[in-house]
């Protein structure tokens, strides 16, 4: 496949609606429609996504912002409107009939339960990854979910959205990679994750990351994302997982491991998954690999690169990538680029996608079916981490 052939199959992909696996009719939709939307959770992701919204006056008008420590609060007002409303007990805000839709972005422990009273509450819901804290939760939500198919109810896995990932899934699914045995995940980073706290009595409560309790830790904050791609993009789940990890660089009285390793076992798909993290290097970085008989691919959140193997270079007709004598631009070192420029930041997507479920009740692409999966995953990752036991995928958690 030359470059204008590879280019024409995946050009269509670049767009978030497309990438969702739906085009709607411009003129069926009322794309004047705001939708009132409240945040619940204002820690850093909370302000992060409410930046993102606030950019998209068209699209949503933040009426409401909650969360239970003040100071998270005060901290919020410069993210919204100088008229929404800041709340401490998310209830009110499900109370506001003024209000269409939620977004949760609080400590993992709570989503499950503030996810399920909103859908009681007739919202429109996202909520962030992971989905919930175990594999219970995320069955009981996709159960309850799936009676209300009038809500929306979106999980946040960017990828999903994003136009490089997509043209990558399609690269996966038309073979250009060829047959794909193998993938290599990191997320690395050298600090130990902790929040500043003047009030000790607010320890677990700002730095639940580090606490069982609330979190699911590494492979739930980081890893989740990758793990969710590899789902999507190959069509399938896990049928093992084993791995290990240990608090092995920060002796701080945290809970939650800052060093762990999994594998995961594909069956179906005939692969290997390797995904782990450390708070102790930072060297790697992000770092996602994806290989095959015929070329494999390295990704950042934002670009990717594709590398040919010697045979796949003969079929796309390079000749010589340092005169320059190709029919594809190749990168000095042997890669050839897969997007022309960065992808935005993945929130941008999916909260375009969000706005177009809404307006059309259509399902979006990351949705309570594969945020259940992708929980399973993370929950099955954990315990095979901290137990040392294989875990295996059980019938009841397909569908």
């Amino acid at each position: 496949m030359h470059r204008r052939s590879f280019l024409t199959k995946s050009a269509l992909f670049g767009s978030g609606i497309l990438a969702s696996g739906q085009v709607l009719g411009n003129l069926t939709l009322n794309r004047e429609k705001v939708i009132n939307v409240a945040m619940i959770g204002c820690g850093d992701r909370g302000k992060g996504v409410l930046s993102v919204i606030k950019s998209m006056p068209a699209k949503f008008n933040i009426v409401a912002y909650c969360d239970v420590l003040g100071f998270r609060l005060e901290e919020t007002k410069r993210f919204v409107p100088s008229s929404a409303k800041g709340i401490i007990n998310y209830k009110q805000v499900l109370d506001d009939r003024s209000i269409d839709a939620v977004f949760i972005a609080t400590p993992l422990s709570a989503h499950f339960q503030i996810a399920k009273d909103a859908v009681l509450a007739g919202k429109h819901v996202y909520v962030e990854k992971t989905m919930t804290y175990n594999i219970a939760q995320a069955l009981e939500l996709r159960n309850l979910v799936l009676k209300y198919p009038k809500q929306v109810y979106q999980v946040g896995y960017q990828y999903r959205y994003s136009p490089l990932y997509f043209r990558v899934k399609e690269m996966i699914k038309t073979g250009y990679l060829g047959k794909v045995s193998q993938v290599d995940c990191r997320w690395d980073r050298n600090g130990n994750w902790r929040r500043k706290v003047n009030d000790p009595k607010l320890e677990r409560q700002i730095n639940w990351r580090m606490y069982k309790e609330y979190s699911g830790g590494l492979a739930a904050e980081l890893l989740s994302h990758q793990i969710d791609f590899i789902n999507w993009a190959f069509e399938t789940q896990p049928d093992e997982i084993t791995g290990t990890g240990g608090i092995d660089v920060f002796k701080d009285g945290r809970e939650t491991y800052d060093n762990i390793q999994t594998m995961l076992r594909y069956d179906q798909a005939g692969m290997i998954g390797n995904f782990g993290a450390t708070c102790g290097n930072a060297h790697d970085g992000y770092l996602f690999k994806i290989k095959g008989t015929k070329g494999s691919v390295s990704l950042l959140t934002n670009t990717g690169v594709f590398y040919p193997e010697q045979e796949t270079i003969k079929e796309l007709g390079i000749v010589d990538g340092v005169t320059g004598a190709s029919k594809i631009v190749v990168n000095t070192d042997g890669g050839i680029p897969i997007l022309p420029k960065p992808t935005l930041d993945g929130t941008n997507y999916a909260l375009d996608e969000f706005y177009e479920s809404i307006i059309s009740g259509k399902l979006p692409a990351s949705n309570v079916k594969t945020g259940t999966q992708a929980s399973i995953c993370v929950a099955m990752c954990n315990e095979a981490v901290y137990s040392g036991n294989k875990q295996l995928w059980k019938e009841e958690y397909s569908f």
